[in-house]
């Protein structure tokens, strides 16, 4: 299992009128985190371009705990728990920062698209760094 942590601090930008984050954000908050757990696998998302490959998300999810609020310190741990075979998942859990209370969890699904955007299997390079991962734990 491959985990990583993403701080993020919510700002007056990210609440609604009632002051709770807005809950499209969450999503935003998924994107940051899961590019900084790519990235700190060797993963970067310039490098997969470069290398040709695209990772479209085809599936969103979301489950809303409690509301986070202005200038909290949400803490976002994102987690690849299995090895992919046609799509890659990401789940996500969302935490205050300051006492650990989750307060949203969801996932996200990717398809593997090379340059010409088109579905393809796993490539070589995603498949040996997490064999790579998988073998240092």
């Amino acid at each position: 299992m491959i985990n990583h942590e993403y701080e993020v601090k919510v700002y007056y930008k990210d609440i609604d009128q009632m002051g709770f984050v807005y809950y499209s954000r969450y999503f935003e908050y998924f994107e940051a985190a899961r590019t900084e757990l790519l990235s700190s696998i060797g993963l970067g998302v310039n490098y997969l371009e470069k290398e040709g490959i695209y990772l479209p998300v085809i599936t969103s999810y979301c489950k809303y705990l409690k509301a986070a609020r202005l200038e909290q310190i949400l803490l976002v741990k994102t987690m690849i728990t299995s090895k992919p075979k046609s799509k890659l998942l990401i789940k996500y859990s969302v935490f205050t920062n300051k006492n650990h209370v989750e307060i949203a969890n969801g996932y996200t699904e990717h398809a593997f698209m090379n340059e010409d955007k088109k579905a393809v299997k796993l490539p070589m390079i995603i498949s040996s760094r997490l064999n790579n991962l998988k073998k240092q734990d």
